[in-house]
C-alpha cells in the first residue's frame, strides 16, 4: 500500500470521530506524496496547526474572522518539512488564535474527554495515527498540555530554535513552534530539519543522561494524585539507572503570574485591530477579567525585563542536569475543555482518562513519554504524561 493510500485510509477511519482537521484534500495528498523529494523525512506525514500559513489550504486561525483565508506562501517551517520529503496532509484544529474558544476535536483515547489546547488537532491526529508529525505552537501550555492529554511526545524546543515566519503571533515574548509525535525518534528527525543550518541551541543526539532533576514546582501540592504519582514513578524508574536529585523551584513561584500578565498584554496588542479594525482603542492598556488590574505599556516593559533577568537564573540551575522531570498538567485529562470568552482561561478540571506511554529513552526499563529538552547536544525530556 502506498503512502497516500495508507494515509487516506487511516483518516477515513478516524476523522469522522476525532475531528482533528479543519481541512484536508485527498487529491492534494496523493499529488504531494507522488511528487515529494527524497529526503530525511521521506514517508512521513505532517499536519499543520491552523495558525501556520500553508499553500493549498486555508489558514483560518480557528476564527470566523479569517474564514476562507488563503495563504500567499508557506510558512518557513512548512517549506522546510516539504523540502525534506514530508507530505503535508492538511490543517489541524486550533483554539481561536491559539488562545480563545475551543474547536470540535475530541481525545482519540476517550471521545468524552478533551484533547487539550490550543494545539488540539495536531495532538489528536498524531495520537489517532492519522499523521506522524503535528506542527504545534506554545505560548503557555498549548503544546505540552495536549501532548500529555493525548499520550504523545510533545517537543517544545528552546525559544527561537525554529523559524517563526508565517505563523500567527499571539505573544512574541513566548510564542514557540514545536512538534507533536508518537515517539522521540521522530521528533528528533523533525528537529534536525526544522532547526535549519543555524539554531540558537545545539544539535540533538541520543546521549544517555547522568543526572536528572525531579522538579517539585511551587504548585506541586495543587496537582492531582494521578499526576503526582506519574511524576514520582518516572523518577523512581530513572533512579534505577542514574542519579535523581530533587530540585526546589519555590523561588519561581511568581513566574506563572508574570507570564500571564505579559502574555495577556502582548495578546491584546496582537489582536486589538481584529475586533475593531478602524481604531486601536486603549492600545497601551489591557484590563484583566477581574477588572482589578490594568497594565500600561511601561509596566509591561518592566515586567518583560524582570522575566529576562530570571531566565539566566533558570538556565544556571538547569545546566547541572541533562533531564528535568516535572508535571505538565495539574490533573488527569478532564471531561471537557472550558475556555472563557476573555483573555484568561477557565482552568478547572477533573481526574480523567489514563493513557499508555511511549518509548522515550532506551535505558528506561518501562516505556515512558515526555517533552524533549535539548541541552549541550543531548536528548532529554520533561515528563509529559498523566498516567
Amino acid at each position: 500500500m502506498d503512502t497516500a493510500t495508507a494515509l487516506l485510509k487511516r483518516i477515513e477511519t478516524c476523522e469522522g470521530t476525532v475531528r482533528a482537521f479543519t481541512t484536508y484534500d485527498p487529491v492534494r495528498i496523493r499529488m504531494e506524496a507522488a511528487q515529494a523529494p527524497a529526503g530525511p523525512l521521506s514517508g512521513l506525514s505532517v499536519g499543520v496547526k491552523d495558525i501556520i500559513d500553508t499553500v493549498g489550504y486555508t489558514t483560518e486561525h480557528g476564527s470566523p474572522i479569517y474564514a476562507g483565508n488563503h495563504s500567499r506562501g508557506d510558512a518557513a517551517c512548512v517549506t522546510q518539512l516539504r523540502n525534506a520529503g514530508a507530505v503535508c496532509v492538511g490543517k489541524t484544529v486550533t483554539t481561536e488564535f491559539a488562545f480563545f474558544r475551543a474547536g470540535p476535536t475530541v481525545n482519540p483515547h476517550d471521545v468524552t474527554r478533551t484533547p487539550g489546547g490550543s494545539s488540539s488537532g495536531s495532538a489528536a491526529a498524531v495520537a489517532a495515527g492519522m499523521i506522524d508529525i503535528g506542527l504545534a505552537s506554545q505560548t503557555a501550555a498549548s503544546l505540552t498540555r495536549p501532548a500529555s492529554y493525548c499520550g504523545t511526545v510533545g517537543f517544545k524546543p528552546s525559544y527561537g530554535r525554529y523559524a517563526a515566519a508565517g505563523i500567527k503571533s499571539l505573544a512574541p515574548s513566548f510564542d514557540t513552534l514545536g512538534t507533536i509525535t508518537r515517539d522521540v525518534a521522530t521528533a528528533a528527525r523533525a528537529d534536525a530539519v526544522l532547526k535549519g543550518p543555524v539554531a540558537t541551541t545545539s544539535h540533538l543526539s541520543p546521549t544517555v543522561p547522568t543526572r536528572i532533576a525531579l522538579c517539585r514546582t511551587p504548585h506541586w501540592d495543587e496537582a492531582g494524585e494521578g499526576t503526582r504519582h506519574a511524576v514520582e514513578e518516572a523518577a523512581r524508574l530513572f533512579g534505577a539507572h542514574v542519579d535523581v536529585v530533587e530540585l526546589d523551584l519555590s523561588d519561581f513561584s511568581d513566574a506563572a503570574s508574570l507570564h500571564i500578565t505579559i502574555m495577556s498584554y502582548e495578546a491584546s496588542q496582537a489582536l486589538a485591530t481584529l475586533h475593531n479594525p478602524e481604531q486601536k482603542e486603549g492600545a497601551g492598556y489591557i484590563a484583566f477579567p477581574n477588572g482589578n488590574t490594568v497594565v500600561s505599556e511601561d509596566e509591561n516593559m518592566f515586567l518583560s525585563k524582570t522575566v529576562k533577568h530570571a531566565r539566566p537564573l533558570v538556565i544556571i540551575e538547569r545546566d547541572a542536569f541533562e533531564i528535568m522531570i516535572s508535571d505538565t498538567t495539574e490533573k488527569l485529562c478532564p471531561i471537557e475543555i472550558v475556555v472563557a470568552e476573555t483573555i484568561l482561561f477557565h482552568r478547572d478540571s477533573t481526574d480523567g482518562i489514563r493513557v499508555g506511554v511511549n518509548d522515550a529513552v532506551n535505558v528506561i526499563p518501562r516505556a515512558m513519554n515526555g517533552t524533549m529538552q535539548s541541552k549541550a547536544g543531548r536528548i532529554g525530556f520533561i515528563l509529559s504524561v498523566t498516567q
